[in-house]
């Protein structure tokens, strides 16, 4: 996909919607959810900014519009962006492997921000693991437990920084994946069943308007999604992907 720049995905559509809506909003937990849904399904950027482009169009000429309504959620564009990016795909059928996917020579990032992205994470999930440390009771030791081996495992990856030669950020990214993925398993085991419950509830809330017009296989990943953004913004965790280096 030569479209498809993963560093600066997120911000590149969310100032697209910005100038299609004619304003600056607060990106809400479920607009952000639906963006990484893009991004980890591997939609290219052109394809979901013709998505958001079709799905206008569509707005323009409904009766919401007629009636002075705006277009306030990513979600209303989901159905859009899915059938350009099938278009996309279709396109590219037969066409060959894409120069685009190559390994860009330079490195996007220096050495110095990724050992102080990583030092910094490694902090955040230790400072979130004493937090509830200091909460004594059983639940939140087991928890707080896990945390610090996740900071732990973050600074075992700091000397993969100063290799010699080109880094290898696929596999950097890789580690942070799995890494992150550990802290996900760990909040749904061991967190507060009413901080769980909390985070479903808001959910299905935001969730509620959009649920018959997204299928069901992209709905069962955004709810993953938005319960892991909101999760680690309650325990204080940050996420760890390069994407949010930017």
């Amino acid at each position: 996909m030569s479209s498809f720049n993963y560093f600066n995905y997120f911000t590149e559509i969310e100032e697209y919607f910005w100038r299609k809506r004619g304003a600056h909003l607060l990106v809400s937990p479920l607009d952000w959810a639906i963006v990484e849904t893009w991004q980890k399904a591997g939609i290219p950027l052109n394809a979901v900014l013709k998505g958001i482009d079709r799905a206008f169009e569509s707005w323009e000429r409904s009766r919401r519009a007629a009636a002075g309504r705006q277009l306030k959620s990513l979600a209303y564009c989901a159905d859009a962006v899915l059938d350009a990016a099938a278009e996309a795909q279709e396109a590219a059928a037969g066409s060959g492997p894409e120069l685009g996917a190559r390994r860009p020579a330079g490195e996007p990032f220096s050495r110095d921000e990724l050992r102080s992205y990583l030092a910094r994470n490694a902090a955040r999930v230790r400072a979130a693991a004493e937090r509830l440390r200091a909460q004594a009771n059983p639940q939140s030791a087991a928890l707080a437990a896990r945390l610090e081996d996740s900071a732990k495992r973050l600074e075992e990856m700091l000397p993969l920084v100063d290799v010699p030669g080109a880094l290898d950020l696929e596999d950097l990214e890789r580690r942070f994946t799995v890494a992150e993925e550990k802290l996900t398993a760990a909040l749904a085991a061991d967190a507060e069943e009413e901080a769980l419950v909390a985070v479903r509830r808001e959910m299905d809330r935001a969730l509620a308007p959009y649920r018959r017009k997204i299928p069901a296989a992209q709905l069962a990943q955004l709810e993953r999604q938005y319960m892991q953004k909101r999760l680690f913004e309650q325990f204080g965790l940050p996420r760890l992907s390069l994407f949010y280096l930017t």
